[in-house]
């Protein structure tokens, strides 16, 4: 029986797709009712960095489960949550940190935002009203965060609820952005001369913060800034006082090749958010990272932070965070992911770098988006109407294997990619086999259209 049947009262994401029964998991495959295997590539939504079935996971689990399943965090605090906390702290670049842990990259965002709002509040600048984000970027799908990116598919459905306190400045992405004959130090100084333009635009002290994500994820598929940009971005901020939030969601966690994305760039922002890799999809666990330094303004102020949600620190999923870590350090993983990035980047290069509807090959670490074109000469996208991504998606199901295709990649509309985010754990095998069933879904998906 498919998962969709007529019998199921799931209200699944699609409402007409067909999506098999998956059944188990171990290692880099994930296995359907039918006993048919996937290869994972992507990590779900590059979550998975683990793998599947780590059993050091499962038991800690497992063990926290035994011996107390929740405690509400206005009551108690935890074991796990102490732990983690002090870990990522001594991890983290720039000094010590404090971290609210929360269920998910939307959630933490939000309350990103909102801790934002407040640190500012607490000093007495409550007339900062403004968020700024970057075009072509996603933050989550609550209202607030959803406001931040780019709405696709159907950007007017949730329009009258989107609040319009959010500027927005152009992406790093020089491969698309980038104007004929521009060099890199004037696209560094047009990308981020925006970030100026609009806090001055808005006034003085209006803005609250600017959020991107460190490498991009989804939307645009792995792209990685530009060198020095965050260094200015960082100037930018501090001459006005806006405090700098890096969405690590994706990118953080070891996906790039070191524990925070952000530190291959040199920059220590005000506040990290993170999810997905913090607890590799064994639990349901997401945190803001604040400096303590701002988090100490709300101490000595309100001493409350005015947000909270029931679930916020569990310690089942506190847990799960804090094997995650371990199993990091016990089996190397991040150097694993540093030591393995040339050879997955020279199988991308070899496989993909003369294809004549690959326009770009980027990313960092095991973090890697393929952009597919129509014309490899002037880099135009296939119309958007095709639903191009979504054939390649269907394509690699059906050849055993799960990534993540995405449309939209130029305007929100056109273009289209494909984001690889596999499993730290893979062999050199694993990659042959992406590459081999990935080129072969491109060629399907292309040829359908």
């Amino acid at each position: 029986m498919s998962a969709n049947s007529n019998a199921s009262r799931v209200f699944y994401r699609s409402l007409t797709a067909d999506f098999p029964m998956a059944t188990g998991a171990k290692g880099v495959y994930l296995t359907d009712s039918t006993g048919k295997q996937y290869l994972d590539a992507s990590g779900g939504a590059a979550v998975s960095c683990l793998g599947h079935g780590n059993r050091r996971v499962i038991e800690a689990v497992k063990a926290q489960l035994d011996q107390m399943a929740f405690a509400h965090t206005s009551f108690f605090t935890s074991s796990p949550a102490e732990e983690l906390a002090a870990i990522l702290s001594d991890k983290a670049p720039g000094g010590a940190w404090r971290t609210y842990f929360v269920s998910g990259g939307s959630e933490a965002n939000e309350a990103a935002l909102k801790m934002a709002r407040q640190i500012h509040f607490e000093r007495g600048e409550t007339e900062r009203s403004h968020m700024i984000s970057r075009h072509l970027s996603y933050h989550g799908s609550t209202v607030e965060t959803m406001a931040l990116g780019t709405v696709r598919s159907n950007p007017t459905l949730y329009l009258p609820l989107l609040p319009t306190n959010i500027e927005k400045i152009m992406p790093c992405f020089p491969f698309r952005w980038k104007n004929e004959g521009e060099s890199d130090e004037a696209f560094l100084a047009r990308s981020t001369g925006e970030l100026e333009t609009v806090i001055e635009k808005l006034g003085d002290k209006r803005a609250i913060a600017f959020i991107a994500e460190t490498v991009s994820g989804a939307t645009l598929g792995a792209v990685p800034p530009v060198p020095g940009y965050f260094k200015e971005i960082r100037k930018i901020c501090d001459r006005h006082g806006v405090l700098m939030i890096l969405d690590e969601v994706m990118a953080g966690m070891g996906r790039c090749g070191t524990l925070f994305a952000c530190e291959q760039d040199s920059v220590v922002p005000d506040m990290i958010t993170l999810a997905k890799g913090l607890s590799g999809g064994y639990q349901p666990l997401g945190a803001v990272m604040v400096r303590e330094e701002l988090a100490q303004i709300i101490e000595e102020g309100s001493g409350t932070f005015v947000h909270g949600h029931t679930y916020v620190g569990h310690a089942s999923a506190c847990a799960a965070g804090l094997a995650v870590q371990k199993v990091f350090e016990e089996d190397k993983l991040i150097e694993r992911v540093a030591q393995n990035t040339p050879v997955l980047t020279a199988k991308l290069q070899e496989a993909f770098g003369d294809h004549p509807h690959i326009g770009d090959l980027r990313g960092r670490g095991f973090f890697r988006g393929i952009e597919i074109v129509k014309d490899r000469e002037t880099n135009e996208p296939f119309d958007g109407t095709l639903g191009l991504a979504m054939k390649i998606k269907k394509a690699a199901m059906n050849a055993g294997l799960v990534c993540y295709p995405m449309a939209g990649t130029v305007d929100g509309t056109n273009g289209d990619h494909v984001m690889l985010a596999p499993p730290f754990i893979y062999e050199e095998s694993h990659m042959d086999e992406l590459v081999e069933k990935l080129g072969k879904a491109i060629d399907v998906g292309i040829n359908s259209i």
